[in-house]
C-alpha cells in the first residue's frame, strides 16, 4: 500500500482564506478563526443543518435509528472531504464547509420530495436543491441581526453552486442537466449581482467535497441496504470489486459475523476510493501544472477525481444500487407515500396560508398579487420541513398520515 505524506501543507492552487473575495456584507474579521472556519461554524449552527437530522437519505428515519439521515451523511462527507483536502494541500476548512452545506437545500423525503415540488413549481421556475441551498444561506436563514442568510464568503457560495462542475458550456448554454429547463432562477439572479463564473469549475476544495459525496453515499447505501435486508451478500457479489473485497474478508476472518463483515466491506471500499482519489488527483494536478486557484477554475476538466479503474467501479456500484436498492418495492412504496404528503400539503398551504406559522402566513399574504412569489414562499416552507414534521402536518390537516411501511 502506498504511503501518503499527511503533513499539513498549503499548495499554491489551494483557496486562501487570507485572500478571500469577501462576504456579501462586510464584517470585522474574527480574531480566532479564518473566514472559511467561520463559514463552517455558521453552517453547523444553522437551523437548516439541524433539520437534516430528520430528513431522508434513503430510508425514512422512523424506519430505524441506525440508518443514515441527511445529517449523518453530511458529516461523513465532511470527514472524507477533509481527508482528501489535507492530502492534496487544500484548505480543509473550506472543503469541510462545502461538504456540510451541500445538502442543505434538500426537501423532506429525499429526491422524491424534490421531484414533487419541482413538478408543482414548474409554472414558477421549478425547484432545484442546489438553488435552494443558495437561497437558504443567502436569504432564508434568519439568525443574525445585521443580515438575512449566513453571509458566507464568496468562495463558499461559489463552491456550493458549482461543486458538481460548471453550469454553463463554453458557448454559454446550460450544461445537459439544465439544458431543457435552463438554469434555476435563483442561481441566475445571484450570479447577475455577485459573479460566480458559472461556466468554470469551482476550486479544488469544492471538487473534493463533490467526490467525497460520491464516496460516502455509495458506501453507506450499501451499508444501509445490507442492514435493512434489502440487499444480500450474494447480490453485492454481482459487482466484481465488492466480491473481491468480500473474498479478502473471508480469507482473513473466516466465519466473521455479518454485522462485522458489513463494516469491513464498507470501510475497505471507502479507504480504496480515498486513496485512489488522492493518487489520481495528484497526477492530474501535476500534469496540469496549475499554480493558483484561478488556474484550477480555468481547467477543462476536474482535477480531483478517480482513476479510470475506480471510475468504472463507481459506475458499476451506482448501477447496482439503482437496480437493487433505490427501485426496490419497499422503497417504491415509501416514495409513493412521501409524494402524497408533499402533493397534498402544497395546495392546502397555498390556498389557506393561515394554516402556516404566522411569519410564513404573513409573507404569503403580502405576496397576494404575485402568484409566483406566493408559490415560492409556500415551496420554501415545505422544502424546509423534516420528514416527521411533514407527516405531522399532513395528519393535522387531513386527519391521516400515509403508511410508510
Amino acid at each position: 500500500m502506498q504511503a501518503f505524506d499527511l503533513t499539513p501543507r498549503r499548495a499554491p492552487y489551494a483557496a486562501d482564506a487570507t485572500k478571500s473575495r469577501g462576504r456579501l456584507i462586510n464584517e470585522p474579521k474574527s480574531p480566532s478563526r479564518s473566514d472559511f472556519q467561520r463559514d463552517r461554524d455558521r453552517i453547523i449552527h444553522s437551523a437548516a443543518f439541524r433539520r437534516l437530522a430528520h430528513k431522508t437519505q434513503v430510508f425514512v428515519p422512523h424506519e430505524g435509528d441506525h440508518y443514515r439521515t441527511r445529517l449523518t451523511h453530511s458529516i461523513e462527507v465532511g470527514q472524507i472531504a477533509r481527508a482528501l483536502a489535507r492530502a492534496l494541500g487544500l484548505d480543509d476548512d473550506l472543503a469541510e464547509a462545502l461538504a456540510l452545506a451541500h445538502d442543505l437545500g434538500h426537501t423532506p423525503f429525499g429526491h422524491t420530495g424534490e421531484d414533487v415540488l419541482d413538478a408543482i413549481m414548474l409554472p414558477y421556475g421549478g425547484f432545484d436543491h442546489n438553488a435552494q441551498a443558495l437561497r437558504i444561506v443567502t436569504k432564508l436563514e434568519r439568525r443574525y441581526a445585521a443580515f438575512d442568510g449566513l453571509n458566507l464568503t464568496l468562495e463558499t457560495l461559489e463552491g456550493l453552486v458549482k461543486h458538481n462542475g460548471p453550469l454553463l458550456e463554453a458557448d454559454g448554454t446550460p450544461v445537459p442537466r439544465y439544458a431543457k429547463r435552463g438554469l434555476p432562477a435563483a442561481l441566475v439572479a445571484f450570479d447577475a449581482v455577485h459573479r460566480l463564473d458559472l461556466g468554470t469549475f469551482a476550486g479544488a476544495e469544492a471538487q473534493a467535497a463533490a467526490l467525497a459525496d460520491d464516496i460516502a453515499y455509495n458506501a453507506h447505501d450499501i451499508d444501509d441496504g445490507l442492514r435493512a435486508g434489502i440487499l444480500t451478500f450474494q447480490q453485492i457479489s454481482e459487482v466484481d470489486f465488492l466480491r473481491d473485497i468480500g473474498s479478502e474478508i473471508e480469507a482473513l476472518y473466516p466465519g466473521l459475523e455479518p454485522v462485522r463483515i458489513i463494516h469491513e466491506l464498507v470501510r475497505r471500499l471507502i479507504t480504496h476510493c480515498i486513496e485512489d482519489a488522492i493518487d489520481e488527483s495528484r497526477k492530474r494536478i501535476e500534469r496540469s501544472g496549475v499554480a493558483s486557484i484561478e488556474e484550477v477554475r480555468a481547467q477543462k476538466s476536474a482535477l480531483v477525481g478517480f482513476s479510470e479503474a475506480t471510475q468504472s467501479v463507481d459506475k458499476m456500484i451506482k448501477s447496482f444500487l439503482f437496480q437493487n436498492l433505490y427501485r426496490h418495492p419497499r422503497l417504491n412504496a415509501m416514495r409513493d407515500s412521501a409524494a402524497e404528503v408533499i402533493a397534498r400539503l402544497f395546495p392546502r398551504f397555498f390556498d389557506a396560508p393561515e394554516e402556516m406559522p404566522p411569519e410564513w402566513a404573513d409573507s404569503v399574504r403580502r405576496a397576494a398579487g404575485d402568484e409566483a412569489k406566493r408559490a415560492r414562499i409556500v415551496c420554501d416552507y415545505i422544502a424546509g420541513m423534516t420528514d416527521r414534521f411533514a407527516i405531522t402536518e399532513h395528519r393535522r390537516l387531513f386527519g391521516v398520515a400515509p403508511e410508510f411501511s
